[in-house]
Parts: structure tokens; C-alpha cells; sequence
């Protein structure tokens, strides 16, 4: 990131950035008014303060409420004790923490390469991602999710596996969406990671049932197969499969049939891509693919949830760093999913122009589950990727070989020693009695280091006036 020579010049280049992502923000994309953290706060203060049941609540005004499963509600439960603006703040707090975390994770090494200027400029990119700043503004949890899988990533990926498993069965308890991933750590010989987050994912799941019994049995009985109660499949925010099949046949109900097949292939394409980059040791690679399968097999996807992108992102870029390519590729990408292209065709998505501008989110995903470079561990792997074990053993203190002598020429180290780093001295004539003794020529090398507004909500078609 040399684009100045002098800190004054850096700092002048991250103000004027700031100050356009700032307009940018204010002027350009739809605010979304905290909308869904006004349902959260809304259907915990109702139940706690109301005696009602989360899944009654209604934000006033519209027919929408909590959809999340149980648990979601019972970590919410200290929403009750503030009011709305202080929730607010404290999403917001929750949310940059996550936002931290996660740029830890996919770039962490880079930006401490780059210093301060690289982070400023990195947070300024991405504030201007549309599913970014629709999740602060929305006040979702969706950053906080990704934040806890890819908890688990760093975990498997730095030799801490003993805890591997917590934080991709907090998020499946929270929301069912990051449930593939335990599918995901089972192709990846996880058994251990897998059981902990199936264990973690149902004791949440009880602990919801015993505070809340009556919710619970609505939730997993009922609610949980009404797709209806999170919006209409056919709303152009909705960037799954499912979204593409129900503008193709609106007014008509998609075809199950048509959804399956699509699905099916989707599946097939993210276990054989899985597999290869697990294959190269390459976990952050496969994470990021069961992130994009994860977006597009889900019946609702709304533009936000496509944080789950973030991780493929930073792998293509990291590799147009050394493919330039890829980097406009990368670019290219990046630009589409600032610029809500999507919102173009709210009204009518009919005809060829509707079919691909308005699923551009959606051949976007698939581009990258088809394309994007994975299982090649030892270009694209972040730093914090190398293990104990991947790392080469010290060569072991070698004994002196007693080298007879010649008594034309002096004979020549022994391959072992070679391969071992290990010199050997002069001969003595053995003749003599003489023996080889080590000498600082001798002794083992020390081995080489490593490093080990007007549309309230992404769920309403037609907002209330």
C-alpha cells in the first residue's frame, strides 16, 4: 500500500478516503434504521417486562418479528435491562469487536505489515461493502457469527484443536444457518471439533427449553418451517437459490424440484472443493467455501448475511497480491458488492436484465465457489497457518564418523553427514593410533529457524407507510 511516500501524505490520503466513505454512506445506500435490533430489543423487553411470548412480539407497524431460535433470545436477555439507544450502542460495541476479530483472522500479518496506514485504509474499504454496513446499520449479529466460526478456524489452525468446535456451536444455536459447518469439520476429520460443537449447539438448544419451554416447542414445532414469518422468498435481497427460483417464477410458488436439483449440485461442487483444500492442509480455504455454500443453499439469504463472502475475499485478494489477474478480479468483485446493484430491479425483476442484475450477489457467490483459489496451503495460508508440525525437526547431534585415512588425498564427507549438516574434519592416519576428535567444524549446525429511509427492511417488500 506505498500509494504516498510521507506519513503527512498517508494521513491526508486516509482523511480524504474517510470523509467519501462517509458521504458515500450517508447519501448513496438505503439506512436501515437498527430494524432488526429494534426486534430484538422489542421481543425481549415484551417477553421479560410484558409477560409475552419473543415470538409474538411485532415490530410496530409491520408483521415482523424474532425468527431466531430460542437461544438467540436468552444471550439477548440483557437488552431488557437497557432501552433502545443504549442496545444500540452496545450493538454497535459488539459489532466493531467482531469486525476486529475477523480482520485478526483473514489479514491480521498483512496489516501489521502495512501499520496503521493499511488498517485505516482496509477499515475504510471495508465500511463501504453493502453487506457490512448493512449489518451495523440493520444491527444484526451476523459479523458476531462469522467472529465465532472463525474462532474455530484460528483454533484448528494454530495447533489448538482441544477447543475447536465452541464457537461453530454457539453460532448454530444462534442461528441454524452455521450449522454446515460441523458437516464441514466432519469432512475435515474433525471428530473431536465436531462432537464439541454438536455438544455445545444442544446444550445451548436445552438451556433455551428449560427458560423458556413454551417458545421453544412453538419454535422447533412451528416456526422453524414457516419461511414466511422472515419474509417472501421472491424479495430482491434474498441472494440464495431459493431467491433466483422465486423471482424466475413469480407469482407462481418455485419449483421444490428446481430448488433441489440446484442444491444438490451446489453440494456436490463444495464437498469436492472442501476436500481438495482441506487435502493441501488449506482450512481457511475450505471455511470459505462452506461460507459461499452456506449463502447459497440457505432458503433467505438477505444481502447482510454475505459477510460470510469476507473470508473468500481476503483470500483473493491475498493471492492478487502475487496474480495480478486475480487482483482485478478481485477488484472487480469488491466493487459489485459496494455498489447495491441489486436494489435496481426492487420493483420488477421480470426479463433478462431482472434474471442477471438482480442475482448479482448470487453469480457472484457461485463464481467464487467454483473459482476461488484454495489448496495451495503453502501461497495463500496466513502466517498464524504454520504449526508445530509443520515445522522441520532440528537436525540431531551427529558422533564424529572415524574417517580412515588415505595416503594420497583426504576423503571425502559422507552424504549422511551432508544431509544432516554435519562437517567432518580432517582424517588422521589411523596408522598412528590417531583418532578424529570434534571440533567447532564438527559439531551439528544449529538448525535453521521457522516460523511456526424507504426500504425499512431487507425483509418487507413494501414497507408500511
Amino acid at each position: 500500500m506505498r500509494l504516498t511516500g510521507t506519513d503527512r501524505g498517508r494521513l491526508l490520503f486516509v482523511l480524504a478516503l474517510a470523509t467519501a466513505v462517509a458521504v458515500f454512506t450517508a447519501t448513496v445506500p438505503l439506512l436501515r434504521d437498527w430494524f432488526d435490533l429494534r426486534v430484538y430489543h422489542g421481543a425481549v423487553d415484551a417477553w421479560i417486562h410484558h409477560g409475552g411470548s419473543v415470538y409474538d412480539y411485532r415490530v410496530p407497524g409491520t408483521e415482523y418479528g424474532f425468527t431466531y431460535p430460542p437461544f438467540a433470545a436468552v444471550i439477548m436477555l440483557p437488552m431488557a435491562l437497557f432501552g433502545l439507544h443504549a442496545a444500540i450502542a452496545v450493538g454497535l460495541l459488539l459489532n466493531l469487536a467482531a469486525t476486529a476479530f475477523v480482520l485478526h483472522v483473514l489479514a491480521g500479518e498483512r496489516l501489521r505489515r502495512h501499520g496503521w496506514f493499511g488498517l485505516a485504509v482496509t477499515v475504510c474499504l471495508l465500511a463501504l461493502l453493502e453487506p457490512v454496513r448493512d449489518t451495523f446499520s440493520f444491527g444484526q449479529v451476523n459479523l458476531v457469527l462469522l467472529a465465532l466460526v472463525l474462532g474455530d478456524v484460528w483454533l484448528l489452525s494454530t495447533g489448538r484443536a482441544r477447543w475447536a468446535g465452541v464457537g461453530i456451536g454457539l453460532a448454530a444455536a444462534i442461528k441454524l444457518t452455521p450449522a454446515i459447518f460441523i458437516v464441514l469439520l466432519l469432512l475435515a476429520r474433525r471428530p473431536r471439533a465436531a462432537g464439541t460443537a454438536v455438544g455445545v449447539a444442544a446444550t445451548a438448544t436445552a438451556l433455551a427449553a428449560w427458560v423458556m419451554p413454551d417458545a421453544s416447542r412453538f419454535y422447533w414445532t412451528e416456526a422453524v418451517w414457516d419461511t414466511t414469518r422472515i419474509g417472501r422468498l421472491d424479495y430482491v435481497s434474498n441472494q440464495s437459490l431459493q431467491g433466483v427460483l422465486a423471482r424466475l417464477a413469480d407469482p407462481a410458488e418455485p419449483s421444490r424440484a428446481a430448488w433441489a436439483l440446484a442444491a444438490l449440485a451446489v453440494l456436490g461442487v463444495w464437498v469436492w472443493r472442501a476436500r481438495r483444500a482441506l487435502a493441501a492442509d488449506d482450512v481457511l480455504g475450505a471455511f470459505a467455501l462452506t461460507g459461499l455454500a452456506a449463502c447459497l443453499l440457505s432458503p433467505i439469504t438477505w444481502v447482510h448475511h454475505l459477510v460470510w463472502l469476507l473470508p473468500s475475499l481476503a483470500i483473493l485478494f491475498g493471492e492478487g497480491l502475487r496474480r495480478r489477474r486475480l487482483l482485478w478480479i478481485a477488484g472487480g468483485l469488491y466493487a459489485l458488492l459496494c455498489s447495491s446493484v441489486v436494489w435496481l430491479w426492487f420493483d420488477d425483476a421480470s426479463g433478462i436484465d431482472g434474471f442477471v442484475g438482480s442475482n448479482t450477489y448470487v453469480w457472484i457467490t457461485l463464481g467464487l465457489l467454483l473459482g476461488l483459489p484454495v489448496g495451495q496451503a503453502r501461497v495463500n495460508r496466513p502466517p498464524w497457518r504454520r504449526r508445530t508440525s509443520d515445522t522441520a525437526p532440528a537436525p540431531s547431534p551427529a558422533a564424529p564418523a572415524r574417517v580412515p585415512a588415505s595416503a594420497s588425498q583426504p576423503t571425502e564427507p559422507s552424504s549422511a553427514a551432508m544431509a544432516t549438516g554435519t562437517a567432518v574434519g580432517p582424517a588422521v592416519d589411523t596408522r598412528r593410533g590417531g583418532r578424529s576428535e570434534p571440533t567447532g567444524s564438527t559439531r551439528p549446525a544449529a538448525p535453521k529457524p521457522q516460523s511456526s429511509s424507504e426500504r425499512a427492511s431487507s425483509y418487507t417488500a413494501k414497507p408500511p407507510a
